[in-house]
């Protein structure tokens, strides 16, 4: 096991802006990886170009108060928007204004655009939560996920009034069981376009198997019907599925951050130990369509990029990849048939920690992308060397998304230092995308020609 590599970027480009590394040059990807961007895609979306990051008026403190650039589309501009410490997920209003969550603060911000280059008018449109997190709407129906329960709220003209519990009882670090302890209390939640209410419920632990045997399940996405507050489990062993969103025929998909430090699973000598060029690409994270009754596997079964399984050159594909079993967890398959699960349909190199899930529909974006998924890329955080955080973005076609594309990057520098994490990014009203980072406490405009 000597194989330590960088995920290859968008198209097979190479950005010092973006490079995956702990003050070294980036590794090459191992031979015959497989590029990420199907070729077709490729030939319509040229390569990123770097850009200046541009700060409105008002919005210069750090980490702007240098010159920041970021790789992006040609000719695309990024715009220091506005400043929002601990932005996280982000939901626009049937009226026009951005929300933005923040868990930390316990409050919702609206922003409101205006007109120009001026940065958009902000203000608290709901405070005192428990950590909210998700955003969706339904009509006028503004739902927030808080970690120990979903609301509903009536939304008008930038206030909202008629608070009221959707689902109750989810767990978080108060429930008495838990003990204080939940690594993944933030919750996320979409609306089906059949009025149901699907909520992320992520594991209290890297490893954890007694999640599957809680109740409400932990590791899930819980479903209640239209009009129900009582859910039942919609999918299950999805380790933390912050990214979650309806897709543009109405399938129900997830982003999700797999588990760390998974052991060797190969026959050998590393059979069983925790190998850090192993550890590096393993597991994928998963980017998948829900349905009644899936298993994401988590945590006897990981999903395998490998193409050539137990070589240590193998190259690398995340496209309709099947799962393996844990060597820890699941070492003869007795806790769970990791062959009979349905391959993920899409995938993210390992650790890239993804969030934010949303969907640009149709005409969706410019330069060649059209309708698809946006994914904001958190990056690693015990990765050698380190994932690069980004933007990432995936066609949709003929009812499924295609491979992933890098569209924004830069955010960490050559050692590993970042000055930005992007957390989720959306299409606006007027077709510009919207990101936000919560540690630069910002949010971009990115706009195309």
């Amino acid at each position: 096991m000597k194989r330590i590599v960088c995920a290859a970027a968008a198209g097979g480009l190479v950005l010092a802006l973006a490079a995956c590394s702990s003050g070294k040059p980036a590794a090459a990807p191992p031979r015959g990886t497989v590029p990420p961007t199907s070729a077709a895609v490729a030939a319509r979306v040229p390569a990123l170009a770097a850009t200046i990051v541009r700060p409105l008026p008002g919005t210069e403190a750090v980490p702007f108060d240098v010159t920041r650039r970021l790789a992006a589309p040609p000719g695309w501009t990024v715009t220091v928007w506005a400043r929002v410490p601990g932005a996280r997920l982000l939901a626009w209003t049937p009226d026009g204004r951005l929300l933005v969550s923040r868990p930390r603060s316990g409050d919702i911000i609206q922003l409101v655009p205006g007109q120009g280059d001026v940065a958009p008018a902000q203000s608290t449109l709901v405070g005192g939560l428990t950590e909210p997190h998700g955003l969706a709407f339904a009509g006028d129906t503004l739902y927030v996920a808080e970690s120990n329960q979903v609301d509903g709220f009536t939304y008008e003209a930038g206030a909202v009034s008629g608070r009221r519990v959707v689902i109750g009882g989810l767990p978080d670090a108060k429930s008495p069981e838990l003990g204080g302890a939940y690594a993944h209390a933030l919750k996320s939640v979409a609306v089906g376009k059949d009025g149901a209410v699907y909520v992320s419920i992520g594991s209290t632990g890297n490893v954890s198997a007694e999640d599957r045997d809680a109740k409400p399940e932990r590791a899930a996405i819980l479903r209640a019907a239209a009009g129900s507050r009582q859910p039942a489990v919609f999918a299950r062993g999805v380790r933390n599925g912050t990214g979650l969103a309806v897709a543009p025929d109405g399938g129900i998909w997830t982003a999700v951050n797999h588990r760390d430090n998974i052991a060797y699973p190969w026959e050998g000598p590393d059979r069983g130990q925790v190998v850090q060029a192993y550890v590096n690409d393993h597991p994928l994270e998963p980017l998948a369509r829900l349905e009644q009754g899936r298993d994401l596997g988590w945590p006897y079964c990981n999903p395998d990029p490998d193409l050539k399984p137990g070589d240590e050159d193998s190259p690398l594909s995340y496209t309709r990849r099947p799962f393996v079993r844990d060597v820890q967890t699941n070492p003869d398959g007795a806790k769970l048939d990791c062959a009979a699960l349905p391959p993920v349909e899409q995938g993210m190199g390992a650790h890239s920690a993804p969030l934010g899930l949303s969907f640009a529909t149709s005409p969706g974006l410019a330069g060649g992308y059209g309708p698809g998924a946006l994914v904001g890329i958190h990056g690693s955080w015990n990765r050698t060397p380190p994932r690069a955080p980004e933007v990432s973005f995936f066609a949709w076609r003929d009812g499924t998304l295609g491979p992933q594309q890098t569209l924004l990057t830069g955010f960490q520098q050559q050692d590993g230092w970042r000055w930005g994490r992007p957390v989720m990014a959306v299409q606006g009203p007027d077709r510009a995308l919207y990101v936000s980072d919560d540690l630069a406490g910002a949010v971009y405009r990115v706009t195309a020609p």
